[in-house]
């Protein structure tokens, strides 16, 4: 996977820290009576581990027992580290986000199977917050996790013949997850629930079968200092005000990628080399509330490798080694208009797309595609844009990592 999975890592807990002195700089609030609560700070620390045990998706013969083995591959094991903040309730963040908080974490994972998929070691940044308040002290939370993995054991005919679903020492690595939290005593906060992973190398090598599982979680979280009591601090948090606006995002990124196909019904070609692409988005979002946005994009794509099976040059379209003639232009770019939705957080926002290309010519242009995409501010209208498109709602496209410029952001 070459240089992808570790520019993302170092993009994105880059931008976590690069942006902290830009996001404290916000108006302060009245400051409350020193008799009636503790003084606040721009930042709460806080400190975490999660541990969660889980079951694999059997999606490939390699998990069912095709395996060196010979047994199913089932049970999964990670365990967490966690470094966070939360904005205090004197910043503009603390204010409208009062319960949401980031960070970076370290997490170890075992297979059970150290020989052929190996122990890897997922580095990471993560936002955490709350979906609605249960009781007093209990609520519903979600938090999702977006980093690189490393210490896989690839797909390698001599050495790991068995594993073809792994083809990269370094993957990806996407959680989402669901649960309970309890603020048990002041500054302790108490999680449990159920999550799922995603790990894989984005078609820039194959094989890219993907590992996903399912896991539950338990995990405990502690915050320090004077504004880390959250229960005293509810009193003097008040939202600002919001009204509804029109913004919009420009976005340019490249990537890439590697390309294979089927051959009638049981051969599989993988293309020789890397193909590059490169695409354009602009997004006009109405902003509902502070916390989601939404509207429609205009997307421009050119794939270098888009359709180069329908122009094979061998006489013998089944040889071993096969030729390609160049597609035309029209063949390899695509426009298309897609709906899209994002949740936006203090530094992050996650976009999620649905589109279909209206310009466009052969199977693999010609298409539904979907879009899943986090966006990292790093300065005031500027973010980072790391993301990955399918098409045909199945299959895995292209990673999509640029940069993006906000008009009229507040």
């Amino acid at each position: 996977m070459h240089l992808f999975p570790s520019s993302i890592a170092a993009l994105l807990i880059g931008s976590v820290f690069a942006l902290l002195p830009a996001s404290v700089r916000s108006e302060p609030v009245s400051q409350p009576a020193a008799d009636s609560i503790a003084p606040s700070r721009a930042l709460v620390h806080m400190a975490g581990v999660d541990v969660s045990p889980g079951t694999l998706f059997r999606t490939d013969d390699f998990f069912k027992g095709a395996n060196a083995a010979g047994k199913p591959l089932g049970a999964t094991l990670s365990v967490h580290l966690k470094y966070a903040f939360r904005f205090g309730s004197d910043t503009r963040f603390g204010r409208n986000y009062p319960f949401t908080y980031q960070g970076v974490g370290v997490g170890y994972n075992t297979f059970f199977d150290r020989a052929e998929v190996g122990t890897p070691v997922a580095l990471y940044v993560f936002q955490h917050s709350r979906i609605v308040a249960l009781a007093r002290r209990l609520s519903l939370d979600y938090e999702w996790n977006f980093g690189v993995s490393f210490g896989w054991k690839p797909f390698d005919e001599q050495r790991n013949p068995f594993n073809e679903v792994v083809g990269s020492k370094v993957n990806a690595y996407i959680n989402l997850g669901l649960m309970l939290s309890w603020r048990f005593a002041p500054r302790w906060n108490l999680t449990a629930g159920v999550g799922l992973t995603h790990f894989s190398n984005g078609n820039t090598r194959y094989p890219n079968g993907g590992v996903n599982l399912i896991g539950g979680r338990v995990g405990v979280m502690r915050a320090f200092g004077p504004d880390a009591n959250e229960e005293r601090m509810t009193a003097a948090r008040r939202s600002d005000p919001f009204r509804p606006y029109v913004s919009y995002d420009l976005i340019l990124y490249g990537a890439l990628r590697k390309k294979g196909f089927l051959q009638g019904e049981e051969r599989a070609y993988l293309i020789p080399g890397s193909f590059a692409v490169a695409g354009l988005n602009f997004n006009p979002m109405y902003n509902f509330s502070r916390f989601f946005r939404a509207g429609l994009s205009l997307d421009a794509q050119y794939d270098e490798s888009a359709n180069l099976k329908d122009h094979i040059a061998n006489d013998n379209q089944w040889a071993d080694e096969l030729k390609f003639h160049r597609p035309p232009f029209r063949e390899q770019f695509a426009v298309g208009v897609s709906i899209r939705g994002e949740i936006v957080m203090p530094i992050f926002s996650i976009n999620l797309g649905i589109g279909k290309n209206l310009i466009g010519r052969g199977d693999d242009t010609n298409s539904y595609y979907q879009v899943f995409a986090l966006k990292a501010d790093v300065a005031r209208n500027v973010f980072l844009h790391i993301g990955y498109q399918l098409y045909k709602f199945r299959n895995p496209n292209n990673l999509m990592l640029g940069v993006g410029y906000r008009f009229n952001g507040r």
